[in-house]
């Protein structure tokens, strides 16, 4: 099936064109018939599958065909998210269209927020905290929004987000049309959706929980003090970008640090940083000006960078479910990848559990390869070129928000001999 087979307005078609876009992915052939029909949805689909697409255009295709259509709101747990789908949102728009957006998260300036919804925006996206912040000041008015889409709302249940989702719900109007994505359907979902939607379509793709195939998954036991030797290793050994993904925010900013001190071309995100920070960092990752990202879970779900090779678990994650997240980070867009994980001996039970989480949803062989550790052997370790034609540490400065914290007695020095 093509685009061009959709019912959907010339000026989308449009951008389809520009962007490269020819034939929808199995969940968006599913979701967007139904969507243009008024029906609400229950989709879930493996993560990397075009959810996004998938609730957005039909969402621009009745706005451009009908201006009093109304507002839609767009609810993502992680503001990673919300910015990466209001991007999708502004690269279907033409450069000069009258629909208008507002992004409503945590971590940035509210008189930017005020502004933005002075103008009445149709498109609002936004995490529940700061939506219902909004909502209390009553800077934002939900009684036109006839539109009304979860994203990834499992993550949202677990991050703690069900009272603020009710909250929100005071706010829309009865008479809306409700799609409700996730990545599983626990029981809570289920009950959700029983609140939430009316009389809703049900659509999957795949099996949930599915990990992509095109994935080399592996997975090496070993106590966590061998456990940053051994990423050593593992950078060294491997080519292109990389994401590590630890289990706190201080794990996060140590682990850069001691990768920094090593001359790792390296950065850090997690939940403690301000939007500012977290959007340089991703950016700087994007354009490849340095190699490794350490992350908490935070950038597990929304961070959508197609260049990103490996995916090493430091520390394993939370839920079973956190960790076909983490190694979706790699092979997007039809690209392979790989994913390593460290696991512990405290960490053992866990992942017996994620192990029973793949064999359950993919069969037996889904279980990732286990590497047999070699004893180490004391070798000065080479320095060879990580990324491109860049030395392993890139400039003295590398890109990244910690750019003060990290470097800062670094840009201290040289102001001072710039002094004299």
């Amino acid at each position: 099936m093509l685009f061009s087979q959709f019912d959907l307005p010339d000026i989308l078609q449009q951008s389809f064109v520009r962007l490269g876009f020819t034939a929808p992915t199995p969940i968006q052939e599913l979701a967007i018939p139904l969507a243009l029909q008024g029906r609400d949805i229950l989709g879930s689909a493996p993560t990397g599958t075009g959810k996004t697409g998938a609730f957005v255009i039909p969402i621009l295709a009745k706005m451009m065909n009908d201006s009093q259509s109304g507002r839609a709101l767009i609810l993502t747990p992680t503001r990673e998210l919300a910015a990466q789908i209001l991007k999708v949102v502004h690269s279907l728009l033409p450069k000069r269209s009258n629909i208008y957006t507002a992004l409503l998260i945590g971590g940035e300036a509210m008189g930017k927020q005020f502004r933005d919804l002075k103008n009445n925006p149709q498109i609002i996206v936004g995490t529940p905290g700061r939506v219902n912040d909004h909502l209390q000041r009553r800077s934002l008015n939900l009684k036109d929004a006839h539109f009304l889409v979860l994203d990834e709302t499992d993550r949202m249940l677990d991050m703690g987000f069900g009272i603020q989702l009710d909250e929100i719900m005071k706010y829309m109007p009865s008479e809306r049309q409700t799609l409700m994505f996730s990545a599983t359907l626990a029981p809570g979902i289920v009950k959700l959706s029983s609140r939430y939607l009316n009389n809703p379509e049900r659509i999957a793709v795949g099996a949930v929980n599915e990990a992509a195939l095109n994935i080399d998954q592996q997975v090496l036991h070993m106590k966590h003090a061998g456990k940053y030797s051994q990423l050593m290793k593992e950078l060294d050994a491997r080519q292109g970008s990389v994401i590590v993904f630890v289990k706190t925010k201080r794990g996060a900013e140590e682990l850069a640090d001691r990768l920094a001190a090593d001359e790792h071309s390296v950065d850090a995100i997690h939940g403690d940083l301000r939007q500012r920070e977290r959007d340089r960092a991703i950016h700087a990752f994007r354009n490849k000006r340095f190699r490794v990202m350490v992350a908490t879970d935070v950038a597990a779900r929304g961070l959508d960078i197609p260049h990103i090779e490996h995916v090493i678990n430091y520390d394993l994650p939370q839920t079973p479910e956190d960790y076909i997240h983490r190694i979706g980070r790699t092979a997007r867009a039809g690209q392979s990848g790989s994913a390593m994980s460290f696991v512990s001996p405290s960490e053992g039970n866990m992942w017996k559990e994620i192990t029973r989480l793949l064999q359950g949803k993919m069969g037996p062989e889904a279980a990732p390869f286990a590497v047999e550790q070699k004893k180490p052997q004391q070798q000065k370790r080479r320095n060879g070129p990580p990324h491109g034609d860049q030395p392993r540490g890139g400039p003295k400065k590398p890109g990244g928000f910690k750019f003060k914290k990290r470097f800062g007695a670094e840009k201290k020095q040289a102001q001072s001999s710039r002094g004299h």
